[in-house]
């Protein structure tokens, strides 16, 4: 925690989580410990880089302002996560009732006899993942107790396998006797569709013979018809003659 005689400023340094290619968030809080108007400006050594909302205000006696400062998306990691960037947050007492509006770059001119305050902050990369410890054994053997630990973890592994195979082989089988109902089912629709074909070319058949039968009955009928005509016609003749 970084303490002045106008300001408190928390923290001491800007930490950011650190991922490529997304912005990161921090934020500080600056606290007026006096009972007058205090005005501050927040500068940072790489501007482009981060943005700071608000750069600058004025705090009331006793109030606290929070302070959003974001680092824009980066391409790449800087070498070993070190950062060579800082933040400057300088303080001067205003006239009461001022504003933002009040505050110019002239208020912090120490050229002008004013009692300008300056805070330096550095900007701390921290992974925004960081990789779960994982325990190391000693080098005289683990404990019982993490001994059975381990053993547990074991055998609920094994569990999971051979559940996981038993579960694998039980799928199996029901595939396979599904793949076996299919195919008999398949094989039974084939057999039952040759039977409605043999069936059926009997039909054609036996429809071909019943025509063949009709016919001959009609032609026979034809022949007697013509004969008896010719006869009764014959008879007519003789008698005319």
């Amino acid at each position: 925690m970084g303490t002045m005689d106008l300001l408190n400023i928390q923290p001491k340094d800007l930490k950011f989580p650190f991922q490529i290619r997304k912005q990161s968030l921090c934020s500080m809080q600056l606290t007026n410990k006096t009972d007058k108007y205090v005005g501050f400006k927040v500068k940072t050594t790489n501007p482009k880089k981060y943005c700071v909302r608000p750069n600058t205000s004025v705090i009331s006696p006793g109030e606290t302002c929070t302070v959003t400062v974001t680092m824009q998306s980066q391409k790449e990691a800087p070498p070993d996560m070190q950062s060579r960037d800082k933040f400057l947050i300088q303080s001067v007492i205003v006239p009461y009732g001022a504003t933002t509006r009040d505050i110019t770059s002239d208020i912090f001119n120490k050229e002008d006899g004013r009692d300008i305050e300056e805070f330096k902050l550095r900007v701390i990369y921290i992974p925004a993942n960081p990789p779960s410890p994982v325990p190391e054994e000693s080098e005289e053997g683990s404990s019982p107790t993490a001994s059975a630990t381990e053993n547990g973890k074991k055998n609920a592994n094994l569990l999971d396998a051979e559940t996981s195979s038993f579960e694998i082989s039980k799928n199996s089988s029901e595939a396979w006797a599904i793949i076996s109902k299919l195919t008999e089912e398949k094989a039974t629709a084939l057999q039952q569709n040759q039977r409605l074909h043999q069936e059926l070319d009997l039909l054609k058949t036996e429809l071909n013979k019943q025509q063949s039968k009709t016919s001959s009955v009609i032609f026979a009928a034809f022949v007697g018809l013509l004969g008896i005509f010719i006869g009764y016609f014959m008879k007519k003749w003789a008698i005319k003659s």
